[in-house]
């Protein structure tokens, strides 16, 4: 009986020995896979930020979508190809698909002329460009949103995408940045040629 109770109280030992071992080792997994998961949710945050920026950047640009808008023509160029293989198909089947197949059609024709309604209306870029050139001092980005939004109530104009464009205009050298205090302004870049023209009027009196 001793030796059975001696044999029974090593192996207790053993399998309690062994639980804390794995007990730990679980411990330390889910600190590192917690860990991990904090590092990922802070790259996923600034791709999602970087995503905003780059498509706020896009508007500004001008950019239109138009890949996308063209996909359905794409898929309307299949569908007879799908008609000829389901002819024995009943006559219930063979007109909804006719009629799935025209309305893709009218909708494929709809984006294509938003996509020339776009592209025929000047891009924000321009319009910021027209509009600088068109001020005697310098604008803020809230400024020249609200008169543009003035000037295109049909355009949604917004305060944040024209400042990105006006960042934009700057580092391409088609405007110029000046700040007043905590302020931003922005003007042409010919406006560097304003201030001796206000000398004109000493040298004639002169």
């Amino acid at each position: 009986m001793s030796e059975s109770m001696t044999d029974t109280m090593g192996l207790t030992h053993q399998y309690s020995t062994q639980v804390a071992a794995d007990l730990e080792t679980n411990l330390k997994e889910q600190e590192r896979i917690n860990g991990d998961i904090a590092a990922l949710q802070q790259q996923l945050a600034a791709l999602q930020h970087d995503h905003s920026v780059l498509v706020n950047i896009q508007q500004a640009l001008g950019v239109t979508q138009s890949t996308k808008e063209s996909t359905p023509s794409a898929e309307t160029a299949t569908v007879p190809a799908a008609r000829q293989k389901t002819k024995s198909a009943p006559r219930s089947k063979q007109t909804a698909r006719k009629t799935t197949a025209a309305q893709e059609r009218t909708t494929a024709r709809k984006s294509t002329a938003k996509s020339e309604t776009k592209t025929s209306q000047p891009t924000l870029v321009e319009l910021i460009r027209q509009h600088l050139t068109e001020q005697d001092e310098p604008r803020s980005a809230a400024e020249i949103s609200t008169a543009l939004g003035q000037a295109h109530p049909q355009r949604d104009i917004k305060t944040k995408v024209v400042r990105v464009t006006l960042e934009g205009l700057v580092a391409r050298s088609q405007a110029q940045r000046t700040k007043q205090g905590s302020s931003v302004y922005y003007t042409a870049p010919e406006a560097e040629t304003t201030p001796p023209a206000e000398a004109q009027p000493e040298d004639s009196a002169s």
